[in-house]
């Protein structure tokens, strides 16, 4: 079996990724051997799977999986008198667990280091020897490609671009000039990172572009999903910090700065020199208005729009609910009437306080 783990061999290698701060109590056979993920139901006797939300349970009772991670309250559950066919792997933080084995158990695909045929760079540019340039790639004057980073096929790197080590950059990715990219990022397919961003000013009926003069900092361990945006400061720079998780098709407008940790979901639109805080989480299609300031911890549920500054952590929602056309025709005819209900409340409330006075008289 290629490639297979015992668990006790895997269960070493997350605690090593984890920096030894997740440990778990293995039930069964720790010699047992997984080559693979699979789902609980498509799981087979080579693979490994996890139980994170109950609602899966039924499936973790039967499923075929060599070995599952899942909490110890989800044990008691299912196994309690340990008849379980699965090697059990019992931890606090069953998703986290299975997310480093997972990581142990994927298969390593590593490019040659040097350049591909067909693959610009410009003589000023320094290139780690360990790096790999990919097939049609272009390196700028300047730039500063780091060891083992990857950069794929049809790739733009611009002048005095620094990128650090162990970064992959997947074919298609552009970076325009003077922006630094971190250690250990991945940056998909189709995003850019430094276009200009929408700067212009109002002049007699027409638009004056403010030049876009800053750049991208992007930490490090960040990922940025395929055909995301991250615009360049006008001024002072756009600041992604370490950790950061961004999804496909995102915007991100000059200057915003994204607090460390924090995670944003596909198709999120984050306005000019807003300030995300740290660990934050942005639900899919939520808009966040520029200039605004976002507390560390907060929650922002999908489609949700952020208009003003949230101080204080908490889970913030601003979606209309949906329900049958017809009901909400009818409620958006009552939203439109509520100035109008407002002020005859009013009216009949200060005749009920008149009629009150009088009769007390």
């Amino acid at each position: 079996m290629p490639g297979a783990l015992s668990i006790d061999q895997l269960a070493a290698a997350v605690s090593a990724l984890a920096g030894g701060d997740l440990s778990a109590r293995i039930v069964g056979d720790g010699r047992r051997t997984v080559a693979g993920v699979a789902t609980l139901e498509q799981a087979d006797t080579d693979h490994l799977c996890f139980l994170a939300n109950p609602r899966y349970r039924r499936l973790a009772a039967v499923t075929r999986a060599g070995a599952l991670v899942l909490s110890e309250p989800d044990r008691q559950e299912l196994f309690p008198d340990g008849s379980q066919a699965s090697v059990l792997i019992v931890c606090e933080a069953a998703y986290a667990w299975f997310a480093f084995a997972a990581q142990s158990l994927a298969p390593k695909i590593e490019p040659a280091p040097g350049c591909a045929p067909g693959a610009v760079v410009h003589p000023a540019a320094k290139l780690d020897p360990s790096s790999s340039i990919g097939p049609l790639a272009v390196i700028d004057e300047g730039a500063c490609i780091g060891p083992r980073v990857q950069v794929g096929a049809g790739c733009t790197v611009g002048r005095g671009v620094s990128i650090g080590e162990a970064t992959r950059l997947y074919p298609g990715v552009r970076i325009y000039h003077g922006c630094r990219i971190g250690a250990r990022c991945i940056l998909h397919s189709g995003c850019v990172i430094g276009a200009d961003g929408f700067g212009f000013a109002p002049f007699r009926g027409a638009w004056v572009k403010i030049p876009q003069t800053g750049a991208v900092l992007i930490g490090d361990d960040v990922e940025v999903g395929a055909g995301t945006t991250i615009d360049r400061g006008a001024i002072g720079d756009t600041v992604i910090e370490e950790g950061v998780k961004i999804d496909n098709l995102v915007q991100i407008g000059h200057n915003c700065r994204i607090g460390a940790h924090s995670a944003i979901a596909g198709c999120v639109g984050i306005a000019g020199s807003a300030t995300i805080g740290r660990r934050c989480q942005l639900g899919g299609a939520s808009m966040i208005q520029g200039h605004i300031t976002i507390a560390d911890g907060s929650v922002i549920a999908g489609a949700t729009a952020i208009t003003r500054d949230i101080r204080q952590a908490g889970f913030y929602t601003g979606i209309y609910p949906f329900m049958p056309n017809r009901d909400w025709e009818r409620s958006a005819a009552l939203l439109r009437h509520l100035d109008e209900l407002r002020e005859r409340i009013r009216r009949l409330e200060a005749s009920v306080r008149a009629q009150r006075t009088e009769s007390d008289r």
